[in-house]
């Protein structure tokens, strides 16, 4: 039997789940990894081209929520947007794996698996892996990043262009969804350290119990699941960038620790008395007025000074009012692709409500707005209806998750529609296993006869 030419991680606390998975899938695929720590994720992530993870929800004893699950998610999906990741987890917590898909997951299969079942979701898996990559390619290819011609977006741009260059450290502030994570990136890619890493931080999700050891890393023993050592966030981004987003969500008692290594230029790992040397560029990023949030004694006042030595200020999209269509034409091309659809286009009337619109949850707004619409427009031709503007007028806790049951479940019925209700040609097309849509089916009681 021939081996497919993919690379699998099977991430797992347990050494007979990863020692069982290793042996059924290295007869089919080319190369397993298997991990017992994910906190090792992201620097075997930043070494190797992963194309499937199998990933546990629960690696603490006494945590069973599968938070940690969820949390390793978004970071392999920030990391390697390619990576398919299918969530393992135990009967009885369906509804975090649930969670997970929402998040980006694939699929999730129960343990103990059967092994046949477990086989073609990751050839699923490896097949979904190659089309990601495909995209990737193609949208590379092309105009694959968006600045827009507002005054003060490309005053923004100009200063970011000249920071870059130097090693100053950089905060960069604006609302949500206005492209901080972008315009990180884009410095990075236009300074010295361009061929090292760039390490992606979501402080405002990052628990505080694990804040030092995500970010500084620890010794063998430090605490009871401490089973290797461990280099952190900061030790991973070395000769490189480490982007610290949300830097404005981190406690008080944290940010000193946090200026300690950026004023020190070390790090010392949990569990170590040895501090190490550090050699990184730091950008942080934030939605909050820091200024203010100094004033009322919430964040550091010395530590604000270290991190802003250039301040970047990213306007809100209804400040742009020029760049709406542009940005709207730009991301349709980027749905296209993704979807693999062409010759779609918006009608006068949808191109009017893009502009007059208010965007209050930014250009991540319109994207979600114009992948909604992407999705359900008839003739290629996209209507005000699709866009569906009326219902939304501004992001609060999470943009991503805004009609995205809503959007999921007309995606669903329309496949089901197109295919006379045909279950493996719908799943395929939508690029889910059966399993998956036969519980989106139940999910938004989808009639099938």
């Amino acid at each position: 039997m021939k081996k497919t030419n993919a690379s699998i991680l099977v991430i797992d606390d347990q050494e007979d789940i990863l020692f069982a998975a290793k042996m059924l899938l290295k007869k089919h695929f080319e190369n397993i990894y298997t991990l017992t720590n994910p906190k090792n994720v992201v620097e075997l992530l930043s070494k190797s081209t992963i194309d499937v993870v199998l990933l546990d929800m629960n690696y603490r004893i006494g945590f069973e929520d599968g938070r940690e699950g969820l949390y390793l998610l978004k970071e392999i999906k920030t990391l390697s947007p390619k990576t398919i990741v299918i969530l393992m987890t135990a009967f009885g917590k369906v509804e975090t794996a649930v969670e997970g898909l929402k998040s980006g997951a694939f699929d999730y299969i129960l343990k103990p698996w059967d092994n046949e079942k477990l086989l073609n979701l990751v050839r699923q898996a490896v097949s979904k892996s190659r089309k990601e990559q495909k995209k990737l390619i193609d949208v590379a290819t092309t105009d694959d990043f968006f600045i827009g011609n507002s005054e003060a977006i490309k005053k923004a741009y100009l200063l970011a262009d000249k920071v870059a260059i130097t090693e100053a450290n950089v905060l960069i502030l604006g609302e949500n969804g206005t492209g901080k994570f972008v315009l990180a990136h884009h410095i990075y890619l236009q300074s010295e350290r361009k061929n090292n890493a760039f390490i992606p931080v979501d402080l405002g999700s990052l628990n505080a119990n694990i804040f030092e050891s995500e970010l500084f890393g620890y010794a063998k023993g430090a605490f009871t699941d401490a089973k290797t050592d461990t280099p952190g966030r900061f030790e991973l981004a070395e000769n490189g960038t480490i982007f610290l987003d949300e830097i404005g969500n981190v406690p008080l008692h944290l940010q000193a620790k946090l200026l300690q290594v950026i004023q020190t230029k070390t790090i010392t790992r949990l569990g170590e008395s040895k501090a190490r040397p550090l050699n990184v560029r730091i950008i942080t990023a934030t939605n909050l007025n820091l200024k203010q949030e100094v004033a009322d004694k919430n964040f550091r006042e010395d530590l604000y000074y270290r991190i802003n030595t250039m301040e970047i200020v990213l306007p809100p999209l209804r400040e742009r009012n020029e760049d709406k269509i542009p940005l709207a034409h730009y991301l349709l091309q980027k749905m296209m692709a993704k979807y693999g659809r062409d010759e779609i286009a918006f009608d006068e009337k949808s191109l009017e409500q893009i502009e007059k619109h208010a965007w209050n949850g930014n250009i991540r707004e319109m994207e979600n707005r114009i992948e909604r619409a992407v999705i359900l427009c008839e003739n290629n031709h996209i209507t005000v209806s699709d866009l569906d503007l009326e219902q939304i007028t501004t992001y609060e806790d999470n943009p991503d998750d805004i009609q995205l049951s809503a959007i999921e479940k007309a995606a669903v019925e329309k496949m089901l529609l197109k295919n006379n209700n045909n279950i493996s040609k719908t799943a395929e097309e939508l690029g889910l296993s059966r399993g998956a849509l036969y519980r989106r089916i139940e999910k938004y009681n989808i009639s099938t006869n």
